[in-house]
């Protein structure tokens, strides 16, 4: 019995010692090896490369694209001749204390001789300005100036610079962005610039071995591309834009984006159409407005020229700068299509709506690629209509100029009447490709005139404070050319909320054949959808 107590106390002792064991071994591993397991991870360091310019001689590039005066509406609204003195500009540029004045043009061996920029509009005539930099500069200052001489005194001897613009940057070799007086995403447009006075158009960019325009400092530690290749010709992410494009206008070029839906200022022109126009200073973020202008051969000694002329563009072209919209009129650019904008067209005596006759112009000189981006212009004799050429959408206009539309104007035959009517016959055609119609403004597009006094004076009292070019009875008015902002009192109507700039995109849910006779309220179809994308004006007054 007592050697059966003893085995037990034996078995008894090592079972408690075992316990122990195990006890001990479990607050070891708890306590100690989890520690031990913390301070062997290897410590994970980001390394990033600071080097700036390390494949290239590094400087700083200014390109000055386009410089627009804004002062031709103001002198042109104004009878007499002053709108034909083109004014003289130039510009003074200091990229880190380092100075160039654009007039003073010559040669170390020829002296320097004084060269302005005698044009409202310098567009497609760039300059460009390089300055070296120190070797792994981070930044650099850089200020714009835009300067017009102006002639004073007896016979203008005398002369007066004024200066039209101060723009200062700061760029940063980093990044390749610059910031200060223009910065990306800023209201008017990154690499355009706009006062009372002036419109810029500029590039700032540093030299780079790839020319891909993306610095070696972003692509390494960024994007981590190759900074030794040119990534235009990249897209990683495969959308149909590639790397420099995104990575300039803020998306992340391996991150899918569907850029032929993306429109993010609601334009009607999508960013694959955006990066197709980038040469043509599209921007994605700001409202553009695309225009093919052809003309008409003359119909005769007598016949005025069908052509806009640069003065009529430039009517266009600050109206809707006024609004922050920036129109683009192509009357014969450089590299465009073989059947760019300038061309001079069959003539013909009147155009016709119900004819269809704008669909031969349409096919054969208005090339595929750029519709839907741009809407076609005709210069004609006689005629002016907004009508669809193919399908049912407003992309193509007739804007007929004529001896008898001079005389309507009052003004006799006179050269700054002639662009005066011309501006306002394209903005009248165009606010229709815009949106407006008769069957949802009821104070545009009226033939009430042609009724009798009684008929006038009705829509005068309904619709007489509308002062747009889109109502007839201010078309030919030369103290207006301008839609109408709603601030002339009861019955007015405010064009430019009205607009949309996609309309031109859309299939028009009103149907004008032939005989369609204004307002054509009755020939809307789809009557509880009518532009869905466009919602009918509250104020028409036709029982809608």
């Amino acid at each position: 019995m007592r050697q059966l107590n003893k085995n037990n106390k034996l078995i008894v002792g090592l079972a408690a010692i075992i316990f122990s064991i195990i006890i001990l071994l479990a607050i070891y591993y708890i306590f100690f090896s989890e520690t031990e397991e913390v301070l062997d991870e290897p410590e994970i360091i980001v390394q990033t490369d600071d080097r700036i310019s390390p494949n290239e001689n590094q400087a700083l590039i200014l390109e000055i694209l386009r410089i627009r005066n804004r002062d031709l509406i103001d002198i042109i609204m104004n009878s007499g001749k002053g709108w034909e003195n083109k004014p003289n500009m130039y510009f003074i540029t200091e990229m880190d204390e380092l100075e160039y004045i654009s007039k003073n043009v010559g040669s170390a061996s020829r002296g320097i001789t004084e060269t302005f920029i005698k044009e409202w509009d310098s567009i497609f005539k760039e300059n460009k300005i390089v300055r070296d930099a120190e070797e792994e500069q981070e930044i650099s200052y850089v200020t714009l100036k835009i300067m017009q001489r102006k002639n004073s005194g007896l016979f203008g001897r005398q002369t007066n610079d004024i200066e039209l613009a101060n723009i200062y940057l700061i760029y940063d070799y980093k990044t390749g962005r610059w910031s200060g007086d223009d910065y990306f995403n800023d209201t008017d447009g990154y690499g355009h610039y706009i006062n009372n006075k002036v419109e810029v158009w500029f590039n700032l960019y540093q030299t780079d071995f790839d020319h891909d325009g993306i610095p070696y400092w972003t692509e390494v530690n960024i994007l981590h591309t190759n900074p030794e290749v040119d990534d235009t010709q990249n897209d990683p992410d495969g959308d149909g834009i590639p790397t420099d494009w995104e990575w300039k206008w803020g998306y992340d070029p391996f991150v899918y984006d569907n850029h032929t839906t993306l429109d993010p200022d609601q334009d009607g022109i999508e960013n694959i159409e955006e990066y197709f126009m980038q040469k043509w200073f599209s921007n994605p973020y700001c409202q553009d407005i695309y225009l093919e202008v052809d003309g008409m051969d003359s119909g005769g000694f007598l016949d005025p020229p069908h052509i806009l002329y640069k003065e009529s563009q430039q009517i266009i072209i600050e109206r809707f700068a006024e609004h922050g919209i920036n129109v683009y009129i192509d009357d014969g650019w450089p590299e465009g299509p073989v059947n760019k904008g300038g061309e001079l067209l069959t003539h013909y005596e009147r155009m016709s709506q119900d004819s269809g006759m704008m669909l031969q112009y349409y096919r054969n000189h208005f090339a595929d690629e750029r519709k839907g981006i741009f809407r076609y212009v005709v210069m004609c004799h006689r005629g002016g209509f907004c009508h669809p050429a193919t399908f049912n959408n407003y992309d193509q206009m007739a804007v007929g100029i004529s001896n008898q539309q001079m005389i309507t104007a009052k003004g006799a035959f006179t050269p700054r009447t002639y662009r005066l009517m011309a501006a306002v016959s394209v903005m009248h055609e165009l606010g229709h490709s815009l949106g407006i119609g008769p069957w949802n403004v009821g104070g545009n597009d009226n033939f009430t005139f042609a009724e009798g006094r009684a008929a006038k004076q009705e829509f005068l009292d309904e619709w007489g404070n509308y002062k747009s070019v889109m109502n007839y009875y201010y078309i030919y008015d030369k103290t207006i050319v301008d839609y109408s902002d709603g601030s002339h009192g009861t019955g007015d109507f405010n064009d430019w909320e009205f607009f949309d700039l996609t309309n031109f995109q859309y299939e028009s849910k009103v149907v004008e054949d032939p005989g369609f006779e204004l307002p054509g309220v009755e020939e809307i179809s789809f009557m509880e959808t009518v532009y869905e994308h466009l919602p009918l004006y509250t104020g028409f007054r036709l029982g809608l």
